[in-house]
């Protein structure tokens, strides 16, 4: 029959549709109640389309890691299984139960590279060829424009026709394939992709928050669907042959199912012309819809015994699968000679036609029309009956994971065997990193483990592998079921784990698990509780003690230690502790990123942060840009920790522009797996790029959050708050709130390693601060240890802050020749550093010094090698106390318009997400090496080219990187630039 009724519902969302062919990419919820015609709303509207991605969440699959966004991409994972033509759903879904991808960050990628083949995005070897060309022809290959697929081209769609991507019932979605749907989702900028997310209730918790606020902000599409009208119930009779429905009767079928087409149809095919009567008489209750399952039942009762077996086989196998798969399973079902006299074709045209099972030419699975037919059909199968087919099914599918889950399934009671297999497999996936997986293994596990503690290990096991893949929402409730578990080190330990943001607990615990275990006899769980004690020890910032724990792990098992930054905690313990350059020195040679180990990879970022904090910027920078480039696999904690070290080397590079990318980025991947208290210190460092450029809003809104955290008293949480407040002060002017921020730190500094020189610097602010307001005691206190400490390491970088700082103070007691000297010091200093900042901000500080002293061409000398470099760096509250500086010195704005302007030229036109696009073209990359590195499709890489070539006023790649390097900060004297790698 024909659709039904819908003309508004349909109208938005051909708009939406309309607005994504012209490259702006829309996000639709359809909303509404079980049965009240999302899905047939939806396939109504894409009838028409040639390229859909399809998904659907199920009830029985909700667990499935990874399970609807096999769907979307098809069995390999990519993207193959989106087909043209107007069906939808072509991705088989019964892939390897996604173990290519690490987490839902790879797993997102995945899917944003899906997108960008579906749309035909160039992917090919750019080049520049204007020499060949001449210079009047057009450069279309300088934008990396991909050549226009024929017609038929598979797996691309036509050049303007948008690419739909479905998730249907997400309230039964895995909660992985959400995180990667909304970590793909939001990385779309210029791409012709519509993605229709339909759900029962936007507000259901078991929706993804992030999923949900992307899916009901202001510039999303709401659909929401309410029951038919009593005409268009009318209608639909008709069309199902139910006539004579007056507007009456209608009237009252409206008012007795609220118009719900699931329950209209299921009362006219259940009482035909019967039902006429029943709603012409007042005093009659017309009859309600038998339940969900009787229906269905009463379909599959009709049905022969082949159908009835395809149909149940189909249950066991999922909510879709093959037919050949279905029917090999429902030989199991069947005796000799009901099998020899059908054929799987004839069974499935008449599940078909009965309206139990759907399929569609091309199509290569058939699938359930609705989840509750296949929760009805499933549910029921007798017990028996039911382990039957589940073994039968477990002979049949390929893939190892899946035969366990049949067998599990068919289990009748404890499988001691079956459990030491799931337990086998799960810890192989835990080998690997694959956590979502191993988590799924291990609670199958434990549910047929013969004995109460084979039970409780096999729990606290999968309960550690759900921790690591980002997906235990309610770490209180597990906890409190953990704690109900026999005293074991294995149980102290994960209530350690549990409990990292209450210290002292997390302390007690492992310290408890520690003296239950014999690292000896069990140097796996010793290397775990070994791990969380060097991360304990890293949130109180003390280094020794971390670097001491994390070298126990990786000598008791260096490749289990359920972590991936062991080796980091090593490395920044040491450094911490004071022992940067000895570290450094004694790693031994490292391989290029894309070419490391998983362990090399992580002292590849060790070492990057090392660098930066011994001033080597543009090695820092270096190392952690290759790791941040090869890390799309690792876990979403690394590439959080990857993205952030990057930002703060590019923030101290100079390179601001770059950072704020970075920060962003990080974020994003918290967010996105829930988890934003990994990222503490990058709230902080984006509130310090934000104040430095100016932001205040933006940097106090990072500031309030990093704040939220620090009411806990933890060390690490109250460092970056305060932190991030004080640099938001010092941009506005503003002493009086440096020392509320930076005050708590005098008392936190003896518990950590908080003043260590190259890490994170804040008592050349609290100096100054207090220097400001006329306290120059204070000011004496709180510099003269960090000078020290700067003084015994020899740490260029810290001994011109320290310098700097000294000078001001100097200079407010009036103490001329001290701070002379304090600031040539810092002049000597500053020909072995890179940072422009610093070194912009200790010419400034010298400046002011020097015109309030009246040497006023000296002063000028000063000012204006300050302003050069906050000119580059496009610093405009500092900028500004510069230019006022330099009027107080009568000498005006000297140099040339385009010195005097920070936001005028060249790389300075561009935003920061312009800005880092092209930078990695320039260094040579692809369009679709870009869009992995910064995890955006190729579609968005190619839609910033096309703002950034005419923004320079370039129209080939090679005169972009030309643009970008004659547009460089600075380099510090005797140094290369930052950001010039050699």
């Amino acid at each position: 029959m024909e659709f039904v009724g819908r003309t508004d519902s349909l109208a938005l969302l051909a708009a939406a549709r309309e607005r994504a062919r012209a490259g702006h990419p829309q996000r639709v919820l359809v909303e509404g109640p079980a049965g009240i015609g999302k899905t047939a709303l939806v396939r109504r509207f894409l009838r028409d389309d040639t390229h859909v991605l399809y998904g659907a969440g199920e009830e029985a699959e909700s667990e499935l890691a990874f399970g609807v966004l096999e769907q979307l991409l098809g069995r390999d994972g990519t993207g193959d299984g989106a087909g043209s033509g107007p069906r939808l759903g072509t991705g088989t879904g019964i892939g390897a139960g996604g173990r290519r991808w690490a987490d839902a960050h790879a797993a997102g990628a995945a899917l944003l590279e899906a997108l960008d083949e579906a749309q035909g995005a160039g992917g090919a070897p750019d080049s520049d060829d204007r020499a060949t060309r001449g210079p009047d022809t057009p450069n279309t290959s300088a934008l990396d424009a991909p050549s226009t697929p024929a017609p038929d081209a598979p797996g691309t769609s036509a050049p303007d026709t948008p690419i739909a991507l479905v998730l249907d019932d997400a309230q039964w979605a895995d909660h992985l394939s959400l995180q990667a749907l909304t970590f793909a989702v939001r990385r779309l900028r210029a791409d012709r992709v519509l993605v229709l997310v339909v759900v029962r209730d936007a507000e259901d918790p078991r929706l993804a928050e992030g999923l949900r606020r992307l899916f009901t902000a202001d510039d999303a599409v709401r659909v929401r669907l309410d029951g038919l009208g009593p005409a268009e119930l009318a209608e639909l009779g008709g069309g199902m042959g139910v006539r004579g429905l007056t507007a009456q009767a209608a009237a009252r079928l409206h008012a007795h199912t609220a118009g719900n087409p699931l329950h209209v149809k299921a009362l006219l095919e259940q009482e035909g012309a019967g039902l006429l009567e029943a709603l012409g008489e007042r005093d009659v209750t017309p009859p309600a819809p038998k339940s969900f399952t009787a229906l269905v039942l009463a379909k599959l009762a009709a049905c022969s015994p082949a159908a009835d077996a395809l149909v149940c086989a189909t249950a066991v196998l999922g909510m879709h699968c093959t037919p050949a798969d279905a029917w090999e399973v429902a030989g199991a079902d069947l005796l000799d000679e009901e099998r020899r006299a059908a054929d799987v074709l004839t069974a499935l045209e008449e599940a078909v036609h009965t309206g139990l099972l759907t399929e569609a030419p091309g199509d290569p699975v058939i699938r359930f029309p609705h989840p509750l037919v296949h929760a009805a059909v499933y549910h029921q199968l007798g017990p028996s009956r039911r382990a039957a087919l589940h073994l039968s099914a477990a002979r049949t599918v390929r893939d190892q994971a899946h035969r366990l889950r049949h067998r599990a399934l068919a289990a009748a009671g404890p499988d001691p065997e079956l459990a030491a297999e799931l337990a086998s497999l799960g810890r192989k996936f835990a080998a690997e990193g694959a956590w979502a997986n191993a988590a799924g293994q291990l609670t199958a596990a434990a549910r047929l483990g013969p004995e109460p503690a084979v039970y409780e290990q096999y729990t606290l096991e999968a309960v550690e592998c759900a921790l690591l893949a980002g997906d235990v929402p309610d770490m209180g409730e597990v906890a409190q079921r953990i704690a109900q578990f026999t005293p074991g080190g294995w149980r102290s330990y994960l209530l350690g784990r549990l409990s990292l943001y209450d210290l002292d607990r997390a302390e007690a615990l492992l310290t408890d698990a520690w003296h239950r275990c014999d690292p000896a006899a069990e140097p796996v769980l010793g290397a775990r509780i070994a791990g969380q004690f060097a991360a304990l020890h890293g949130s109180m910032s003390h280094g020794a003690e971390m670097a001491e724990w994390a070298d126990l792990a990786i000598r008791l098992a260096p490749d289990d230690t359920a972590t991936d930054m062991i080796r980091v905690l090593r490395l920044n313990g040491l450094a911490m502790s004071g022992r940067a350059p000895q570290t450094l020195a004694a790693l031994a040679p490292l391989p290029d990123p894309a070419l490391a180990t998983p362990a090399q990879l992580e002292e590849l970022l060790g070492r990057g942060t090392l660098r930066e904090w011994t001033g080597d910027l543009t090695g820092a920078v270096r190392d952690l840009g290759g790791v941040f480039g090869a890390c799309h696999g690792r876990a979403a904690s690394f590439r959080v920790v990857a993205a952030t070290a990057l930002a703060s080397a590019e923030y101290r590079a100079g390179r601001w522009d770059d950072a704020i990318v970075h920060t962003d980025l990080a974020l994003s991947l918290a967010a996105d797996t829930d988890q934003p208290h990994i990222a503490l210190y990058c709230r902080m460092l984006a509130a310090q790029v934000h104040a430095v450029r100016g932001a205040f809003a933006k940097a106090q809104a990072h500031a309030r959050v990093a704040r939220v955290y620090a009411a806990g008293g933890h060390v690490n949480p109250a460092l970056w708050a305060a932190l991030a407040e004080a640099h938001l002060a010092r941009a506005q002017g503003r002493p009086e709130d440096v020392l509320a921020a930076l005050g708590p730190l005098l008392a936190l500094a003896p518990r950590g390693d908080l003043e260590e020189p190259g890490t994170v610097p804040w008592a050349d602010l609290l100096a100054e601060a207090w220097a400001a307001l006329g306290d120059e005691k204070r000011a004496v206190q709180a510099l003269a240890p960090y000078e020290v400490l700067a003084t015994q390491r020899g740490h260029h970088g810290a001994l011109l802050v320290a310098a700097r700082a000294r000078g001001t103070l100097e200079a407010a007691r009036g103490d001329t020749v001290a701070a002379e000297r304090a600031f040539r010091s810092g002049l000597k200093h500053a020909v072995h550093v890179e940072a422009p900042f610093d070194r912009a901000l200790l010419h400034l500080a010298y400046g002011g010094f020097l015109r309030r002293a009246g040497r006023r061409t000296r002063a000028g000398e000063q000012l204006r090698t300050a302003r050069d470099l906050l000119v580059r760096l496009d610093a405009p509250p500092d900028l500004g106390r510069c230019e006022r500086e330099l009027a107080a010195c009568g000498l005006g704005p000297a140099g040339s318009a385009s010195e005097r302007e920070p936001r005028t030229r060249g790389a300075a036109l561009l935003t920061p997400q312009e800005l880092a696009v092209a930078r990695l073209v320039a260094s040579g990359l692809t369009n679709r090496q870009v869009a992995r590195e910064l995890v955006i499709s190729v579609k968005t890489v190619e839609y910033h080219l096309g703002r950034i070539f005419p923004k320079l006023g370039v129209d080939s790649r090679t005169r972009l990187t030309a643009a970008l390097a004659a547009d460089e900060p600075g380099p510090g004297p005797g140094r290369p630039g930052p950001g010039h790698a050699p």
